[in-house]
C-alpha cells in the first residue's frame, strides 16, 4: 500500500517563479532519497461549479493562485524515512529559505494512505 504526503497552498502569482525554483530543488530532493512520485500543480481550471472550489477554500486573494501537490511513498514508515533524510540535507546544506514565497499559515497539508489506484 502506498502512502502519499499531500498539500494545498496558495501563492502570490508574482512569487511563483520563486516558488517553482523550490519546487524543482524538492523535487530532486525528495527523489533522490527515495520518495516514488512528486508533483507541484499550479491552478489552471479553478472556477468549480460543484464542490467548493480551492480558491475559496484556501482564501485566495486577488493576484494569488494555488498550488496542489503531493509526494508518493512506498508506506507510511518509507514517508518517514525518507523526510528524515531530506529535513537532514536541508538543514546540513542551509537550503531553507529565510523567507518563503508563500504564507506558511495558510499551508494545507496531511499524510494519506493510498486506498484506491496504482
Amino acid at each position: 500500500m502506498k502512502y502519499v504526503d499531500g498539500y494545498v497552498l496558495a501563492v502570490p502569482k508574482k512569487n511563483l517563479k520563486a516558488y517553482m525554483g523550490m519546487a524543482k530543488m524538492g523535487e530532486k530532493m525528495w527523489r533522490k532519497h527515495g520518495a516514488l512520485d512528486y508533483k507541484e500543480c499550479v491552478g489552471d481550471d479553478l472556477k468549480s461549479k460543484w464542490g467548493t472550489p480551492f480558491t475559496r477554500m484556501m482564501k485566495a486573494k486577488l493576484g494569488e493562485t494555488v498550488i496542489f501537490a503531493y509526494i508518493v511513498f512506498k508506506s507510511r514508515a518509507h514517508r518517514d524515512s525518507v523526510n528524515k533524510k531530506v529535513m537532514k540535507e536541508m538543514e546540513k546544506m542551509g537550503e531553507m529559505p529565510m523567507e518563503m514565497p508563500f504564507d506558511m499559515k495558510r499551508m494545507v497539508y496531511g499524510g494519506f494512505k493510498a486506498e484506491v489506484g496504482g
